[in-house]
């Protein structure tokens, strides 16, 4: 097992698991920090554990799935180095620190102090796989000339993405290029972030696959087809159905017809 030292101006203390003292000098959790905590995979996760009049006694840090002592004072008490605990010399905070959060991390982490009986602050940690997602089909039709809209969404709401790119292909999409009217609209709300690329006067060579790719979440595609022309029932056009609906439409009215008069 690897003990180390926390980030802390303290030098080495020894565990004290002395008995407990009066009330009036007990220590106590100062239940100010969220004790449900989100974290991203891949990113650290900070578990803020905040204890007053702590004296001579010690806390740590506690997994409750294995029962493992994760760190204990300032030092840390696994092999697994993404662990470790932060407490500025002379405060109150404890934080545990989780580097390159894990789906595995995931669970319930106990905050003890020493004394008799054990003081325990739970915490839960949720982790999340981010995905982005494009709205609509996998495949999307437009005529030529009309205007490709793509609509990408990344629902993590606790670190939303620093950026969103968007790819054509292998390359990234240029809103600088001579060929011009590509725009891109990038919202963050409560519920999450959301990424419009737009591209108008669709041309032919503006077919292909299109990948909406967020810095914190796994990216997502989908195939465009301009069509010079051609009318799917899938096509995309100006956001509504258009002229390229009706075909279907007009199809039903008349089957619909023919069984009416079958039937007389």
């Amino acid at each position: 097992m690897k003990v180390s030292d926390g980030e802390s101006g303290m030098g080495s203390e020894n565990i004290d698991h002395g008995k407990s003292t009066n009330s009036w000098s007990r220590p106590q959790f100062d239940d100010i920090s969220p004790k449900n905590i989100t974290a991203i995979v891949e990113q650290t996760a900070e578990l803020n554990c905040y204890v007053k009049r702590l004296g001579d006694r010690v806390v740590s840090w506690i997994r409750k799935e294995d029962v493992h002592i994760l760190t204990s004072s300032i030092h840390t008490y696994t092999g697994d180095e993404r662990f470790s605990v932060k407490h500025p010399e002379s405060s109150d905070e404890w934080t545990l620190k989780i580097q390159y959060v894990q789906p595995r991390d995931a669970g319930i982490y106990e905050c003890q102090v020493n004394t008799e009986p054990k003081m325990n602050l739970a915490f839960t940690l949720r982790v999340e796989a981010a995905q982005a997602k494009i709205l609509g089909q996998e495949d999307v039709y437009v005529k030529k000339g009309s205007t490709i809209s793509l609509t990408c969404t990344v629902n993590v709401q606790s670190t939303p993405p620093s950026s969103v790119s968007w790819h054509h292909g292998g390359s990234v999409v240029d809103f600088d290029s001579p060929r011009g009217g590509i725009s891109l609209e990038t919202e963050k709300t409560e519920s999450g972030t959301t990424s419009r690329l737009l591209v108008t006067q669709a041309r032919l060579s503006d077919s292909g696959n299109y990948t909406c790719i967020p810095s914190n979440a796994n990216p997502a595609s989908v195939m465009v087809h301009v069509l010079n022309g051609e009318n799917p029932a899938a096509m995309q056009h100006g956001g509504s159905c258009g002229v390229f609906c009706t075909a279907p439409t007009i199809l039903l009215a008349g089957t619909t017809l023919l069984i009416s008069n079958l039937l007389r």
